[in-house]
């Protein structure tokens, strides 16, 4: 018959091996593991959008950027638990990652810099980039002609120069 002890010690025993693998794939490194987050990227007629999952991130602690059609996404997911600032806490469980990330999606050239937005509601990141009004499609009117293949005179538009 299994007693909590026994139940206790087992459980410490599979998460002292676990912390031990958590560190062997950190390489000894001191800082928390990091994480990348899901990004999806999609194209509407006017606009690009962007969105990003970032369950328990504050959203204080992202900065969005663009610079040279490069929209880049950082910041900080904090830890779930500040063992420093807890004092006696004992962590059965830590799987949560944690720490900095970033991730950039490079855009095409005919954006509308100048009119992006961003809004972060449950989690989720939406980055909406319009498409600059020249890189929008349009269609155009075609008038009709005399002959096929025959340009007439005088029905290019005037010039606005004065010679």
């Amino acid at each position: 018959m299994l007693t909590t002890r026994m139940l206790n010690d087992t459980f410490d025993r599979m998460l002292t091996i676990n912390r031990a693998l958590d560190q062997a794939a950190q390489r000894g490194s001191d800082a928390p593991r990091s994480w990348v987050p899901a990004f999806d990227v999609a194209e509407r007629k006017d606009a690009y959008v962007l969105l990003a999952e970032l369950p328990g991130v504050n959203p204080e602690d992202v900065e969005v950027a663009f610079e040279q059609n490069v929209l880049t996404v950082r910041g900080t997911k904090r830890p779930s638990f500040d063992t420093a600032k807890a004092g006696e806490l004992r962590l059965y469980a830590a799987e949560r990652l944690a720490g900095r990330f970033e991730r950039s999606v490079r855009l095409p050239e005919s954006v509308d810099a100048d009119r992006i937005d961003a809004a972060f509601a449950h989690g989720l990141l939406t980055i909406t980039v319009p498409k600059a009004q020249a890189a929008q499609a349009r269609k155009i009117t075609i008038r009709g002609a005399t002959e096929p293949g025959r340009v007439e005179s005088g029905s290019a538009p005037e010039s606005d120069t004065d010679n």
